[in-house]
Order: structure tokens, then sequence, then C-alpha cells
């Protein structure tokens, strides 16, 4: 963006936030307690569904569909609703960025779904893209509004099919050197990323897919951000209202190739019984986080529907989305903090879901490449592996015994490949996501490969003492699953 432009924005989010009414000082560190009724500062339930944010100067601009009162059997059009916050977690409800209207797509009996906003440093203009479809979906186009403010009331500009393909679920990106882009679900071909025009109010061309379309080779909810030169792509399966592991794929240009899709979630766990919404950037003086935000869909009230934040670990290109039942995020500092549902660093046994069995260094090595298996516990410190956090959930895992760490034999992902004891290194394949599943009583995780994504399980789900623990696709079943004590 140019000088001037940048100056230009500067000055208008500051005029925007003049117009604003006033609302009581929030700072700038709040706490997320996930699955928790979520109001306004005006005590009503939040109606931020299918996310769509912007950031300008200090105030989030949130804009959500308004599901209050709606139910699956009638989830049409009310209200798309913009709110304002300065930490993420007190929103102010300001107006509607658009209002129903007495016919045409804003109508009665329309559906608007996915509301999402980038500006236009070039045209000084707010666009808003969202889903628009009739009850039956079957006319899946992408409406198109425009605004000179972030709240709006935003000038509908009309609808289309994006270079006559089918669009449902969409949602927006805006690359570094300001091109827009528009992610779009196109059910017969595959998750679309289109090249928006200069203006960002129409499609100039088609850029890469991901999936083919029908069956499980397809994906909807999709958000993306830019990291350090690399795109995460992340999108949900198609299940209706019901929940799934929702997957990400990345590539280092957005006319693909596209790697693999793979969770990033604990597997099993639904995504923590939600659906992705939008990623959300909080750039800060100390670092840069990423939070996912996702609808915990509740198909017999939907303006209830809980909405699921949590914060992001990215490692390379793996990306890790724990549980915790309560974290804090500085939006100055850009940084955030697990609160309870983790364990600190210190020495623990792990017991295998399945087995009862505990993570073992076969014969009490103390040698390089000594394999791990499972055993009966006797009580040795070659049951006991130290925890050390090198990260927010990343953790190097350490047998007592001989010092050595839990780590994946030459870096592999060969899946049902034995783990081993091995010199402590610092290499991604000795780092660990530990993800907490069940209640979060229960103290029950899942540990992820940093390097891989791969996790540890007992092979076969084995309950015989000698079974070797090996690295898996993640599915969620009791032999994937540790209580650490």
């Amino acid at each position: 963006m140019g000088r001037a432009a940048a100056t230009f924005l500067t000055l208008l989010g500051a005029l925007a936030a003049l117009l604003i009414p006033a609302t009581q000082a929030q700072a700038a560190t709040a706490t997320f307690t996930v699955g928790a009724a979520r109001t306004d500062t005006a005590g009503n339930t939040l109606q931020l569904h299918g996310l769509g944010i912007i950031k300008v100067g200090g105030t989030w601009y949130g804009f959500g569909e308004d599901k209050t009162g709606k139910t699956s059997s009638d989830a049409t059009f009310q209200a798309v609703a913009c709110y304002t916050s300065t930490d993420l977690a007190n929103w102010t409800r300001q107006s509607n960025a658009l209002t129903l209207q007495s016919s045409g797509d804003l109508g009665p009996n329309r559906i608007v779904e996915r509301p999402k906003v980038i500006f236009n440093a070039s045209t000084n203009t707010y666009v808003m893209y969202v889903h628009i479809d009739n009850t039956n979906y079957s006319e899946a186009k992408v409406g198109v509004a425009t605004s000179s403010t972030p709240c709006g009331p935003y000038t509908y500009r009309g609808s289309f099919q994006p270079l006559g393909n089918q669009s449902r679920d969409i949602s927006l990106f805006q690359d570094t050197d300001g091109t827009g882009y528009l992610l779009s679900e196109d059910r017969n071909n595959g998750l679309r990323v289109y090249r928006l025009s200069d203006d960002y109010l129409s499609v100039a061309s088609a850029v890469s897919k991901v999936g083919t379309g029908g069956g499980t080779d397809n994906y909807e909810a999709p958000a993306m951000i830019k990291v350090n030169g690399t795109y995460y792509l992340f999108g949900s399966h198609l299940t209706g209202w019901s929940v799934n592991d929702n997957v990400y794929t990345t590539a280092t240009s957005l006319n693909g190739p596209w790697s693999p899709v793979r969770t990033f979630a604990a597997p099993g766990t639904n995504t923590y019984g939600s659906q992705t919404a939008n990623i959300i950037t909080v750039q800060g003086s100390s670092g840069t986080s990423y939070i996912y935000a996702g609808d915990r869909w509740n198909p017999s009230d939907l303006g209830s529907s809980q909405l699921i934040w949590l914060p992001l670990t990215i490692r390379g290109t793996t990306v890790n989305m724990g549980q915790y039942p309560t974290w804090s995020l500085d939006t100055t500092a850009g940084t955030w903090t697990p609160g309870s549902g983790l364990p600190s660093s210190g020495t623990h046994t792990l017991s295998n879901a399945g087995s009862s069995q505990l993570m073992d260094v076969s014969g009490g090595s103390t040698a390089d490449g000594a394999k791990v298996i499972q055993w009966q516990s006797n009580g040795g410190t070659n049951q006991q592996w130290t925890f050390t956090k090198v990260a927010d959930n990343v953790y190097t895992v350490r047998s007592v015994k001989s010092g050595l760490c839990l780590d994946v034999p030459d870096q592999s992902s060969t899946v049902g490949l034995q783990l081993q004891q091995w010199t402590c290194n610092g290499g991604a394949n000795q780092q660990w996501f530990l993800d907490l599943v069940g209640s979060y009583t229960g103290s029950k995780y899942m540990l992820i490969g940093v390097q891989n994504n791969l996790t540890v399980s007992v092979s076969g789900g084995s309950t015989t003492a000698g079974a070797a623990v090996d690295q898996e696709t993640g599915t969620g079943p009791s032999s994937q699953q540790w209580n650490l004590s």
C-alpha cells in the first residue's frame, strides 16, 4: 500500500472511531472460556456466526449472521450484524451492516451467510461478500455489498456465480500485495480460489482449487492466512449442521500445488465440536497470534450456537489447535497464554487409555535407538517421562532413566514406525503437541508429532505388554489417548 493510501486509511479509521458510540474502555488482555455463552455489552447473545472480521486502527469490526430465533429448518436471513471491540472478547453491537429487505436477495425466505469484509485502499471502499441462496440451496451464488465505513450500512450490489460456477460457503483473503481473493465451495468441483478484480467487486480469474468435489474430497467453511510466505487454507468436510474433523492444507503459491489435507485439532474430537468460520490474525508488539474462530452449531436454536475460539500453534507447515478450558489473549502484545488444561513442565507416567499399560523404554535401556513399548506398571524410571515446554502446547518428552528424548527415527513420516529414544537435539521430530481430549477434568491427551502431524499410538490397538508404541494417522481411538499422572 502506498504511503498516501496508508495515511488515508489511518485517518479514515480515526474518523470511523469518532462516529462509533462511546463504549466502556477495554483492557488489552482478555480471558476466554471455551464453550461459555458469550454476550455483547448490552447483555444479548453475541451474533457473530460465520464470522467476518477486519481491524481499522485499534478497533476490530466483527460481522456475523444474526440467527436469533432461527433453527436449522428456518435459517433464513434477517440481518448481518456489525460489532466493535478492542480486545476481541468484549463486543458492542453498533448496527446492521445488511438488513432484511421486502424482496430480492436480502428479502424474506432467502439465505445470506458467511459475511466477509476486506478494505480496498485504491477505492477507499469496504467490500463485503456473502453466500446468497434460496432455501433449497440451488442458486449457489455470491453477493457483493460496499460501504465507505466499516459498519456501513452496506449498499447491496447484486449476486452472481463466479465464472459460472456454484458458490456456497465463502471467505475472502487479502494478500500482502493488496490482491483480493475469493474462496468458494463449488460442490461439483472442489474448494476454489479466485482472484478478484482490482476493485474487488467481481471475479477476475480462477487461481486453483482443493479437492475434486463430491464424496469426502470436498470442503466448505473456508478460511485462509499467510505466515512467512506459506498459505494455510482451512476448511470443513461436508456434514451439514453436524461436526467433523476440520482440515487444512498449505502451499507456497496460491497457484498450488496444495499439500494433502490433514487435521489441526486432536483427531476424533470433531474440531472440539465446531466448524471453521475464520482465522483471526492478531499482530502486536511482541509477536503475531492466529486465533481459530468456529461455530458450534445448535440446530434447534442457531442463535445460541456457541462461538469456539482457540489459539493456533504453527510450527513450519504444521498447525495445531489445542483445547484449553480457558486461555488469555493480549492483543497489544500479539501473544496468548493457555490457562488450565495443560500440564506444566514436570515428570509424569503415560498410561494408554486402551490398554492401561505404561509407555516404557524397552528393557530399561539407556542406549540411543532403544525402542519404546507399552509395559505393565513396575515403578521403573524407564516408565517415567519429563515434559519440558518449549513453546505454548509444544513439549519435549525425556526418559527419566536415560535422559534421552522420545524421538521419531530419521525424522520419518512413515505410518506405523515404532518410536525410539535418542539424544535430545531440539529437532521437530522430538517435539510433541499435547492435545487435551474428552472432558477437561479427564487428564487424557493425544501426543501429535510437530514434524509430521502423526499421533503417538499403541500399534494395532494392542493390549499386550511389549507392543510397540508407534506413530499413526490420527483417528482418535483409545489406543491413541494417554492418561498423565
